[in-house]
């Protein structure tokens, strides 16, 4: 798994920098003041940072925005880059700016004087979630490790610890960008169980469903959508019992179709090699069930995944054909390719069946409509309850994760009215993403607090984001964990 480069925070040390190696990074505030470790570098490159101040250059930038000198006189490191960072700057903006250098370090090493900065353990966030490349298939020679990160700081005993918690987020960040950005052949059903299963490591108690148990179970729905493929569905549920013993999990659940042809309703030829990041729901679970057991949360969570492959076969579902869900409900699939919807809607009822918690998410890239819709700005928040998605939108507003409720209504729920069964598992073209949130719905007790986030836009882009290079992002592991400590998290 790609982890993040190691970071420590060290004293400061004014004398040390004239000898220090690989990248040196300064905090200059949009006014042009300088802090010591600013000043003396100053003085070591003969004024060049003031006359970098004095330009009209500098007079126009932004905060966060990073000006490079390179190879500076009177210096032995390769670069010393320059942030323009307020004293008061906000933990987002800190963040941000942390990304920035991140994105410019490479595979050098990187010291930072942080000074008396507010926010440390952003600063330390934002360098390791940017610090990613994902390069398990390039051939030739294994990659180097990235250099070390120091962040100098005028407490570092006191913000040590914020690194720990920087690095635990950050590696469940960078396995979910993992586990989207690998090719299917890869990533099977079967892998992707293996790779949850390795996460009891770290204290997770994990259990794998397989076929028969789903079959026992009446995951029809689920196993309807995996059929047609020589991969067996799965469940894999993830528990982390970090909080008041007996006391009810909150849940996370996650679609994880592995490759999506779009089976007998298949798929235009153009684009489909995107479809192996189908799985991102299941993903970002993982990766939040990891940032949970890696910085011990005083929670109890429980994370569902269904793990399946969408293909076209003699053995595949037929738009047509009815299938019955665990619940009991008679589904008429009249398009394969909106599986994803089949696969959660059993999952959601066995979690509540058997686990009874006391609030559900699921995730899912769930409706292209969504992309129309929003954009690659903003996930799509479905809810019943609104306390618990206020809590969450504003958890997402703060990590700097878009996204952005819709309604639910029984009107959109005419759309899904079948002559034959109980419900189709797809309504009219109009209003795609809510008629998908409200078959969902029909999963969800009355007394559950639920939230439907469709991620479809905002998975995997193909530039890069504040945070991330293009590819997959990680959205939506930084929002949850936040939401967890804030609203289910012991005292």
């Amino acid at each position: 798994m790609t982890e993040p480069s190691p970071i420590r925070f060290i004293p400061v040390d004014l004398p040390a920098l004239a000898t220090a190696v690989g990248r040196l990074a300064i905090l200059v505030t949009p006014e042009g003041r300088m802090d010591q470790a600013g000043r003396r570098v100053n003085r070591l490159t003969r004024g060049a940072v003031q006359r970098l101040v004095e330009s009209e250059r500098f007079t126009s930038a932004k905060v966060g925005q990073v000006f490079t000198l390179a190879w500076p006189s009177g210096m032995e490191v390769e670069a010393v880059d320059v942030v323009i960072l307020p004293r008061n700057a906000s933990a987002l903006d800190t963040r941000k700016a942390g990304s920035k250098l991140a994105a410019l370090k490479g595979k050098a090493a990187l010291t930072v004087m942080a000074g008396s900065a507010k926010h440390p353990g952003e600063l330390a966030l934002g360098i390791a979630l940017r610090d990613y490349d994902f390069t398990a298939h390039k051939s030739g020679d294994a990659p180097a490790a990235g250099g070390a990160v120091e962040i100098a700081h005028k407490v570092p005993e006191e913000a040590d610890g914020l690194a720990a918690a920087a690095l635990a987020l950050a590696s469940g960040v960078h396995m979910t960008r993992d586990l989207v950005n690998e090719p299917a052949n890869v990533l099977t059903t079967t892998e992707f169980a293996d790779r949850l299963v390795e996460m009891e490591s770290i204290g997770l108690k994990v259990e794998v469903l397989d076929e028969d148990r789903l079959a026992e179970l009446g995951m029809k729905m689920l196993l309807s959508v995996g059929q047609g493929s020589v991969s067996p569905s799965k469940v894999v549920v993830m528990e982390w019992n970090g909080g008041e013993a007996g006391a009810a999990p909150f849940a996370l659940i996650g679609k994880g179709v592995v490759f999506d042809t779009g089976g007998i309703s298949l798929k235009p030829a153009a684009g489909m090699e995107d479809m192996t990041m189908d799985m991102g729901g299941a993903g970002v679970v993982a990766g939040t069930m990891r940032t949970l057991a890696l910085r011990k949360a005083k929670a109890n969570v429980v994370g569902l995944v269904g793990l399946v492959e969408n293909m076209p076969s003699g053995n595949a579902t037929r738009p047509g054909d009815v299938v019955t869900s665990m619940k009991g409900d008679t589904v008429e699939i009249v398009n394969t390719d909106a599986e994803g919807r089949l696969v959660l809607g059993d999952v959601l009822w066995y979690a509540q069946d058997r686990f009874n918690p006391c609030g559900m998410v699921d995730l899912a890239t769930l409706t292209g409509a969504m992309i129309v819709a929003l954009g690659h700005e903003n996930a799509g928040a479905f809810s019943n309850d609104d306390p618990l998605c206020n809590a969450f939108l504003k958890a997402a507003e703060k990590e700097g994760e878009g996204a952005w409720r819709l309604p639910l209504a029984e009107a959109y729920r005419d759309g899904l009215k079948s002559r034959i069964a109980d419900v189709k598992n797809t309504g009219p073209r109009a209003a795609g993403s809510i008629t998908a949130a409200e078959f969902l719905q029909r999963f969800v007790k009355d007394d559950t607090p639920w939230i439907h986030l469709d991620i479809a836009g905002v998975a995997s882009v193909t530039s890069e984001t504040a945070f991330a290079p293009k590819g997959a992002t990680g959205w939506g592991v930084m929002a949850l964990n936040r939401l967890v400590a804030e609203k289910f998290e012991a005292e």
